[in-house]
């Protein structure tokens, strides 16, 4: 990540919002393309929505760039937390701009908690780790924590039960099926799945993962039909997986950028309590298989992404996705 530089003039307000924001660039994002801008002037940060990096056939509406941004949001939230720095946040604050999604206002110091500090140090750990996970079961109080942390940023996680497994791969099926047989669908994933092309964006093949029998399938990010489930192999990895479903009581922008919020706080929390995840987005992608997973959870809100939760199989943490140098995410207005 490309350092930025300070002069003189840099005051401390100034640096501690700047830190925040650098820690918000490792949120997790639709096929790491990143789609925030940051400007920090003074007493205050703003986050926009950078249209550049909406995915056109996978994301028209841009529901989950702006849930991306809501990500990145959250992140500053909890690395300003930790750091003891009080702000006020306004969400869409201007009908003219709509690509102005928060604005993070400085107002002084705060007391540090302990729960900040730790999901502060998650924030540099987590990896979205589509490896199978062991067949250990997920433990219930971490569970506990994860819904509690998503209600408290202003959305709902919704656990899948087992009787609800199957809808899910329907879902999930149906989903991969509508998307390969499109090719703007296949431009877009050929556009942001790649090595290192010096942009530091998109998916490298290093943190995919084949697809064997899985669960619920998991997308095949050649956008070939390697997807395979519980249904076509006696040997199925992730049968100790928990998923979860983050649903809002709307379906605005705002509760977009709200489930942003809450899918980070359900991602840090799993880190934290020493459990991968990784999200899945292709299942809210297609409005019908949406529709299929809403009926699937019983109509409890309206799902925002699904986040595939286990123990991990193996000691690391699987390899880091390619970052934006700083110096293009983040403008300094110093002065």
């Amino acid at each position: 990540m490309a350092a930025i530089q300070f002069t003189d003039r840099g005051s401390a307000v100034n640096r501690t919002l700047t830190s925040a924001v650098l820690a918000a660039l490792d949120a997790p994002s639709m096929l790491n393309t990143q789609p925030w801008q940051w400007r920090i002037a003074g007493d205050r940060a703003e986050l926009r929505a950078d249209r550049r990096r909406q995915l056109p056939a996978l994301d028209p509406d841009g529901r989950l760039m702006t849930l991306s941004c809501g990500v990145a949001l959250h992140h500053a939230r909890v690395a300003l937390g930790a750091a003891g720095a009080g702000v006020d946040v306004t969400h869409l604050p201007d009908a003219d701009e709509p690509d102005l999604l928060a604005v993070l206002r400085y107002t002084g110091s705060v007391p540090k908690t302990g729960n900040a500090e730790r999901l502060r140090r998650a924030i540099s750990v987590r990896r979205s780790d589509r490896r199978p996970f062991l067949d250990v079961a997920v433990p219930a109080p971490a569970l506990d924590r994860m819904r509690a942390a998503a209600e408290a940023a202003g959305a709902h996680l919704h656990l899948v039960n087992p009787a609800e497994v199957t809808a899910v791969v329907v879902a999930a099926g149906h989903a991969a099926d509508v998307e390969r047989a499109d090719p703007a669908y296949r431009a877009d994933l050929a556009a942001w799945v790649h090595t290192d092309d010096g942009s530091g964006t998109g998916v490298p093949p290093a943190t995919t993962e084949p697809n064997g029998a899985r669960t619920v399938p998991i997308r095949s990010f050649t956008g070939r039909d390697t997807d395979a489930s519980v249904y076509d192999a006696p040997e199925v990895a992730d049968r100790f997986a928990r998923y979860a479903v983050v649903v809002t009581d709307h379906d605005t922008p705002r509760d977009w950028l709200a489930a942003g919020e809450a899918l980070s706080a359900v991602l840090l929390t799993a880190t934290a309590e020493g459990l991968a995840t990784s999200p899945m987005s292709d299942m809210v992608e297609i409005v019908a298989a949406r529709e299929t997973l809403r009926r699937a959870i019983g109509n409890v809100g309206h799902p925002a992404i699904v986040v595939r939760i286990g123990v991990p199989g193996r000691g690391d943490t699987g390899p880091r996705s390619p970052r934006r140098a700083a110096s293009d995410a983040v403008e300094i207005v110093e002065g």
